[in-house]
């Protein structure tokens, strides 16, 4: 029997707030969290300066640094998204999560960078000095999935989504097909990542990050002629999914329902996006959900501010969905969080379905003749009561993933 999946909790960290209240407020503004980075100006060849911190997380005291020393940051900031979401759910400390009834799938796009730098000095200097026992815990990609299933003593199925900007919508997804086929009654899903200076020149090698660092207020600009590149951001959300039947039974509250989930690869290109994989992959989506097009009221498109990555989204979004679902990308507010955007703008979505609203794409001044004929929602805020919305996500490596939520 196929069962239903509501959401039941969420929980995140981001530089516009970790809690929706402060989030919403921020949204609202209509202002972006990007800032210049001072701390990058010791690396003189890199030319992009932007990106979008969080620089206010402090990970809770009663994480003693026992349970702390197998942690870096990007864990440390899954682990706290994940205990405002078991709160939320009405879980926290329940047996259920410390059993096999409870999975994880969780990603990010890297491990800790200062434990990676631990790790390769034995290579450049032939020395272990600064190694110890947890350095490799630290540096692994799938260091958020483990210690959160540590920290939560979940014993059921895990999932390490280490697929770059889809590895917060895999995690969904893979969590959503997991209970669905009855394999699990909850699954802790959503992604992390920390920023990173070795990751802005991933995208600066490649021209692909935005350079006007006099201006941080006007990056990105997705869908824009004047973009000039990504902006990268940081932050964690985590989502916790459960068997419709067993959320009803507990009189749990919730937040949306989880209808469709599509993944697929380009097989094409490494870092060139494909229209024709992105058009495949929405229609899959729509297919697992049986709903047609007209059906989506509205679209939280992934909106990096890339040449190639704008035109091939849109097109291929207008290609499958038409020119009429109200569509906008929540990256102009914080970045590109990389491995924490899919489940972080899944969440915001949802939470501005139930409230019959949707933030615009900010900077967006005109649209790229070259981009495909949307409705960009621009300027204001939109007023919609949406019964059904997609979230797409497409990664390095050709990788793609579409949701689709139900409202309740």
């Amino acid at each position: 029997m196929t069962r239903r999946v509501a959401i039941t909790g969420a929980g995140a960290i981001s530089a516009l707030g970790h809690e929706w209240k402060s989030i919403r407020e921020n949204l609202l503004q209509l202002k972006n969290r990007v800032r210049y980075m001072h701390e990058w100006d010791q690396y003189p060849e890199l030319q992009t300066r932007l990106a979008s911190p969080v620089d206010d997380f402090v990970l809770p005291a009663h994480y003693t640094m026992k349970k702390k020393r197998g942690m870096g940051r990007v864990a440390q900031m899954a682990v706290a998204a994940t205990e405002q979401a078991l709160i939320h759910a009405g879980l926290f400390k329940d047996p259920i999560i410390s059993s096999d009834a409870t999975g994880v799938a969780y990603g990010s796009a890297t491990g800790s960078s200062d434990a990676a730098m631990e790790f390769f000095g034995l290579l450049e200097h032939k020395s272990m000095a600064k190694l110890n026992g947890t350095t490799y815990l630290r540096m692994m990609s799938h260091s958020a999935a483990v210690n959160i299933s540590v920290l939560f003593g979940t014993c059921g199925r895990m999932y390490t989504t280490s697929s770059a900007c889809t590895a917060g919508s895999q995690g969904i997804g893979f969590a959503y097909e997991a209970i669905r086929s009855g394999q699990q009654t909850i699954m802790i899903a959503g992604g992390a990542e920390e920023l990173c200076p070795t990751q802005a020149a991933v995208f600066d090698t490649v021209y692909s990050a935005s350079v006007k660092n006099a201006t941080p207020e006007l990056s990105p600009r997705a869908f824009d002629p004047q973009r000039d590149g990504l902006v990268l951001g940081e932050g964690a959300c985590t989502l916790i999914l459960e068997d419709w039947e067993h959320a009803v039974a507990r009189g749990a509250r919730i937040l949306a329902e989880v209808i469709g989930f599509a993944t697929n690869c380009d097989g094409n290109h490494l870092v060139r996006p494909n229209q024709a994989t992105m058009a495949k992959v929405m229609q899959k989506s729509l297919l697992d959900a049986q709903l047609n097009p007209e059906q989506i009221d509205y679209i939280s498109g992934h909106g990096t501010a890339t040449l190639h990555g704008d035109i091939a989204e849109s097109l291929a979004t207008q290609e499958v969905m038409g020119s009429n679902i109200p569509f906008s990308s929540l990256k102009s507010y914080i970045g590109h969080s990389l491995g924490a955007c899919g489940s972080l703008e899944a969440w915001l979505g949802i939470e501005m379905m139930n409230e019959n609203w949707f933030s615009p794409n900010l900077n967006l001044d005109e649209v790229d003749e070259n981009c495909g004929q949307l409705d960009y929602i621009r300027n204001e805020v939109r007023e919609l009561r949406a019964q059904y919305f997609m979230s797409n996500n497409f990664a390095f490596g050709g990788i793609n993933t579409s949701l689709i939520f139900k409202r309740v």
